[in-house]
C-alpha cells in the first residue's frame, strides 16, 4: 500500500482520509493501469526544493485523457519515499514545441525542411493527488 511505503509525513493520512482524498477519481472509476506501461514527459525536472523535498511533475500523454501528476520525496534513512501526490485527468491535446528564443534585436526566422518530416510515434499516457 502507498501509504505504507511514504515517509512519515504522509503516513499521517489515514486510510480512510486517503480514500476521502481521492473519492473523486474512485467515482470517476479512474483506470490507471494504462499508465503503468508509458513513459512520463517531464514539465519540471526532479529538483531538491530549499526545504529539503524532492520535486517533480509531469503527465502521461495519452488519448483521449492524459494524467497529470506532481510528486514530492523526502529523504527517510538514505531512501526517497513519497511525501505528496496530486493527480488530475485533463483532456489530450497536441502541444506546439516552444519557439526558440532570439537575441535581443534579432528576429527568429524558421527554415524550410527539405525533407518531409518523419512520422511521429504515438505518446504514452499519464495520473490523483494526496500531501501531507
Amino acid at each position: 500500500m502507498l501509504r505504507d511505503l511514504s515517509a512519515p509525513g504522509f503516513q499521517t493520512n489515514t486510510a480512510a482520509k486517503l480514500a476521502e482524498i481521492f473519492a473523486k477519481q474512485r467515482g470517476d472509476k479512474l483506470d490507471l493501469s494504462g499508465v503503468a506501461v508509458i513513459d512520463p514527459q517531464l514539465s519540471l525536472l526532479p529538483q531538491i526544493e530549499p526545504n529539503g523535498l524532492l520535486h517533480m511533475a509531469g503527465f502521461f500523454p495519452s488519448v483521449p485523457s492524459q494524467v497529470n501528476f506532481e510528486l514530492l520525496f523526502a529523504p527517510v534513512e538514505g531512501q526517497w519515499r513519497v511525501f505528496g501526490v496530486s493527480l488530475s485527468v485533463g483532456q489530450s491535446a497536441p502541444v506546439a514545441p516552444p519557439a526558440p528564443e532570439a537575441p535581443p534585436g534579432k528576429a527568429v526566422v524558421s527554415q524550410k525542411q527539405s525533407t518531409p518530416p518523419k512520422p511521429s510515434v504515438p505518446a504514452k499516457q499519464p495520473a490523483p493527488s494526496a500531501t501531507q
